[in-house]
């Protein structure tokens, strides 16, 4: 996320192959279970909602027509905003709380789990871990995104522990507290109710910020599996990126998982090519995983390998790298992946969480799905029992490299699903909002090498469309299975990315440079390279791409059409001072008058969707919560909070006659602000 600090900041001065099948001519019907989650339908049990992932609720007390009269209805602080509680990188609040028995849970990037009144915003308890997370540590993203619950069956009722709560905290230990008291679980682990992750790794962390965990365990048939974050860029042979499975009861390890491939047996291995390709880390799970109970499957989400922008030193496919991958609970076997990019050359992990969701087909077969959006800004409808595609899914063409050492991919997978995010930004394209700034990003993008999406890193410089934040990014997506609609934030932002030989390199004068350009760089050892990056942006700071710079998109997945697309937030004044003065001059180049709404904004967070036919989402730059009509994307409310609402929202009701309410967490972070709140929302008077 070191990525998304230098964008904002921009704005600121196959069924068990790599390659995807010909789908299948009929397919079984889903289970009667997809359909049934076992918790109360004002429940919020998972991330996204349930194990599967779906992010929808089946409640409908606030609807299109009533959805405007949402107010405020009590505001948390988790005080992790005070100077007391500063860490050496931005944290940030990104947590979606659960609601489970009456009582909320949710996580903040310091490892401390919090319990509270979900109808006051009344705290309950708070658990801090021991040791504390070192707050001077530099974690590549200080964050944590929720916590996970699981009931103990075999445990008598209201015995300690029969409901857990699960955190992974930042440092990587997994913690299980039992959700009455916020106490640690003194049987679950070696000790004091935790599991030290970085224990037993193929590739040990250089260093503790190197490898972290930032998103929540899945649970599924009385165990927890679990993925990583790694700073993957650094060097070939990376903290390995290892999934790995415990017993929810005992925290005794199950399984473990490398998606690269250690046993020349595995049809896999022969995709890694060249000596050291083997030993190479990362290509871990660092979004949220989703579960099927029924199927015994868990559906992984990889990223790339390391490093991110040469891969000369693992030639090949590089199988089970950047793709979704299915594994039974039961034994930790691959069951099929599906590969969404081969042999990555651009960051472009497979950063949203996978959606488990049952498609209709016209003759009314319901077919059990996998939907997986991506960094490419593509959508894929893969088969949940084979991952065969039920979009077809073409293999085309795609630029060679020209870089020595290197073999980029000849070809790479396309969904039918036409690009929620564009694939090509040409001269001709570039925008600015003065004919003088769009004269000079028409220069810039004609000085690079750009031939549209996939075009590999070169020492010359890349045009890179989508960036490595997307297109899609962690925020993910929700589905409407009533409707059979998919609801997918994208950003629209083109980067570059050069190649610089290691010999000789200049770090003091590129240290300068990068401070005021705005550069990324990063020495990837163990290649020749070090790598240069940044948001393709002209001098006053104004982004190149055309917009809308963010947008949210809906598909239906009865035709894998596009039923709308809609500019998702705008960039709020004082973000662009280039563009502020250029508005306030009336002079928006190749953009109508009134131009700051219709920009979007670039987007981190994922939306929900309720039986009321609304979609919420937070996640941009200007610090709102709004909500969409389902049918048509029109915006049909918006709440101001106190920063960026950098996370996906929850919904929830107390009874059955009780008020439905709106949670979200606005915890900014860079440039979405400063913030450490918790809002709820629910109906207000006529």
């Amino acid at each position: 996320m070191r990525t998304m600090r230098i964008l904002a900041a921009a704005l600121v001065p196959l069924a068990a192959s790599c390659r995807p099948a010909a789908p299948p001519a009929t397919y079984g019907a889903a289970p009667a279970a997809d359909a049934a989650p076992a918790f109360p339908a004002g429940e919020w049990a998972a991330y996204g909602r349930d194990a599967y992932g779906g992010r929808y609720s089946p409640l409908r007390q606030i609807t299109r027509e009533n959805v405007a009269r949402l107010r405020p209805a009590w505001t948390y602080r988790t005080g992790e905003s005070a100077p007391a509680f500063a860490t050496a990188r931005t944290a940030k609040l990104e947590a979606t709380p659960l609601v489970v028995d009456g009582t909320m849970y949710l996580s903040t990037p310091l490892g401390r789990v919090i319990a509270l009144d979900p109808a006051t915003g009344r705290e309950r308890w708070v658990f801090e871990p021991s040791p504390k997370v070192d707050r001077a540590l530099r974690f590549g993203d200080f964050a944590s995104r929720g916590v996970s619950t699981w009931v103990d069956s075999a445990a008598d009722p209201g015995a300690p522990c029969r409901r857990r709560i699960y955190v992974a905290t930042i440092d990587a230990r997994l913690i299980a507290l039992d959700a009455a008291r916020g106490t640690p679980c003194a049987g679950f682990g070696a000790g004091g109710g935790t599991v030290d992750l970085r224990r037993g790794l193929r590739n040990a962390p250089f260093e503790t910020a190197e490898y972290q965990v930032t998103s929540p365990p899945a649970v599924v048939n009385g165990v927890l599996v679990v993925g990583s974050s790694v700073a993957d860029n650094n060097r070939t042979d990376a903290a390995s990126g290892e999934v790995r499975a415990y017993d929810a009861r005992t925290g005794a390890l199950r399984w473990a998982w490398d998606p690269v491939p250690r046993d020349s047996a595995d049809p896999a291995w022969a995709t890694w090519v060249g000596p050291r390709a083997h030993a190479t880390g990362a290509a871990n799970a660092w979004s949220v995983i989703a579960a099927d109970p029924e199927r015994d499957l868990v559906f992984v989400p990889t990223g790339s390998a390391s490093p991110d922008y040469f891969g000369g030193e693992r030639l090949g496919d590089n199988r089970y790298a950047n793709s979704v991958v299915a594994i039974r609970v039961s034994s930790g076997r691959v069951a099929w992946h599906f590969q969404v990019v081969h042999h990555d050359l651009w960051d472009y992990d497979v950063a949203s969480p996978p959606a488990l969701v049952t498609v209709r087909r016209a003759d009314g077969t319901a077919v059990p799905a996998v939907l997986q959006a991506t960094k490419t800004g593509q959508l894929f409808v893969l088969h949940r029992e084979t991952g065969a595609p039920l979009f077809p899914v073409e293999e085309r063409p795609v630029p060679a490299s020209d870089v020595p050492g290197e073999r980029a991919s000849p070809t790479q997978p396309f969904s039918a699903i036409r690009p929620l995010s564009p694939h090509a930004l040409s001269a001709d394209d570039a925008w600015g909002p003065t004919p003088a700034l769009r004269e000079e990003c028409r220069q810039l993008i004609a000085g690079l090498r750009n031939e549209g999406i996939y075009t590999p890193p070169s020492e010359r410089g890349t045009l890179v469309l989508p960036s490595n934040v997307g297109g899609a990014h962690w925020g993910g997506l929700a589905f409407d299975p009533e409707r059979q609609v998919a609801v997918v934030p994208v950003n629209r932002v083109a980067s570059m990315v050069q190649l610089l030989k290691a010999d000789g390199f200049d770090w003091e004068s590129v240290r300068r440079e990068g401070s005021r350009l705005g550069y990324e760089y990063t020495r990837m050892r163990g290649t020749p390279y070090v790598m240069r990056r940044r948001l393709l942006v002209s001098s006053a700071r104004t982004v190149c791409s055309p917009p809308p710079f963010g947008a949210l998109v809906a598909v239906s997945l009865r035709t894998g059409e596009v039923l709308w697309d809609v500019p998702l937030g705008t960039i709020p004044a004082g973000l662009s001072p280039g563009l502020d003065s250029a508005v306030a001059a009336g002079a928006p180049a190749g953009t109508p008058a009134g131009a700051p709404p219709l920009l979007g904004s670039i987007n981190l967070g994922g939306p929900i969707v309720t039986a009321g036919g609304v979609v919420f989402i937070g996640a941009t730059l200007d610090r709102a919560v709004r909500a969409y009509d389902i049918e048509t994307g029109r915006e049909l409310w918006r709440a101001d909070l106190p920063a960026g609402a950098r996370a996906t929202p929850m919904t929830f009701q107390l009874g059955a006659d009780g008020r439905q309410y709106l949670v979200i967490a606005a915890g900014g972070g860079d440039e979405f602000g400063a913030g450490d709140y918790v809002m709820a929302f629910a109906l207000g008077e006529q």
